[in-house]
């Protein structure tokens, strides 16, 4: 069981596979993705923890960085969750709107720049299961922003959610349908995979105490 620490703040950012469809309009709604698995997990711990979604569906890196002031820093996170990348690949192909891996990796570096009050990280890496053929060749874009994600999150002490490779292997074990019909967007089984490896990396970070 994991056990969060007393009256912690866990705060989670990025794009819609954190927003999970929740009610902006409600602070407290969580969505039906990984975020409420989670809550639901932690909730059953003895500790008080305070779990935040402010996922917005569609955003890539630039954006976090846009709303991070009002969004993210009023909060205090105890824990901060970064998820974002995915849409930073998808728009090179949907919108004809590249973002360079260098881009990205200059504008997550300026996140971890302004996450500095959080007490720590965790990072999670972003996926893309291929449902077409040609869409294979999107890993090419992808890659060298999970290989930012990952370095960053060594540099920065940060726990990682190594998503890519679990994700493959869940499709791989379970079938692409079962676990993000569009390579993307979870099933409920593929948000149970996320959520545990969150889980997993939080555990991480009790242990470095």
């Amino acid at each position: 069981m994991t056990t969060p620490a007393p009256a912690s703040t866990l705060v989670f950012v990025g794009d819609s596979i954190t927003d999970a469809g929740r009610d902006r309009g409600d602070a407290g709604s969580l969505g039906d993705g990984f975020v409420s698995l989670v809550a639901d997990e932690l909730g059953r711990g003895e500790a008080s923890v305070r779990v935040v979604n402010v996922g917005i569906a569609g955003n890539r890196a630039v954006d976090l960085a846009g709303r991070w002031e009002q969004d993210v820093a009023p909060h205090g996170a105890d824990v901060l969750t970064i998820f974002v990348g995915v849409n930073d690949m998808w728009r090179r192909f949907d919108q004809d709107d590249p973002t360079s891996a260098e881009a990205f990796e200059a504008t997550y570096r300026s996140l971890i720049a302004d996450s500095g009050g959080a007490g720590a990280l965790i990072l999670m890496e972003p996926f893309f299961l291929p449902v077409r053929a040609e869409q294979r060749a999107w890993l090419d874009d992808l890659d060298p922003k999970r290989d930012v994600v990952r370095r960053i999150a060594a540099e920065a002490n940060a726990a990682l959610v190594p998503l890519h490779d679990l994700m493959s292997a869940a499709a791989d074990r379970e079938g692409v349908a079962a676990i993000a019909p569009d390579g993307v967007h979870p099933t409920a089984r593929g948000s149970r995979v996320i959520a545990d490896a969150w889980l997993a990396a939080y555990d991480s970070l009790a242990r470095r105490d």
